[in-house]
């Protein structure tokens, strides 16, 4: 089995920074990519960034300039880090790797069971 475990979330103030670190452990034999979603309250979950494993990145509209996702990969993390947190960034947020657990076997999405962000003065 594959487990993500996120932390990092809180309460900062509108215009701050948060870093969200997302660590997978269990049987991993490589991963595809690494991503982060949220769910504001009311709403469906949305992609905030995704990191693929050649390098390549997406993020959403809303975020591009203020949120970076990048990966350490020997200890299998996976980070978002937030800027300029505006107040309708308030979500949890949700790390997902897809992760193949042998050579042969098919990738599978995981995720972690989620962190809440609030920004509010």
């Amino acid at each position: 089995q594959v487990q993500l475990v996120e932390s990092g979330g809180g309460l900062v103030q509108p215009g701050g920074s948060l870093r969200l670190p997302c660590a997978a452990s269990g049987s991993i034999f490589s991963i595809n990519s690494m991503g982060w979603y949220r769910q504001a309250p009311g709403k469906q979950r949305e992609l905030v960034a995704v990191l693929f494993s050649g390098g390549s990145t997406n993020y959403a509209d809303s975020v591009k300039g203020r949120f970076t996702v990048s990966s350490d990969n020997a200890k299998n993390t996976v980070y978002l880090q937030m800027s300029n947190l505006k107040p309708t960034d308030k979500a949890v947020y949700y790390c997902t790797m897809r992760v193949a657990r042998t050579l042969l076997s098919y990738s599978s999405d995981y995720w972690g069971q989620g962190t809440q962000v609030t920004v509010s003065s």
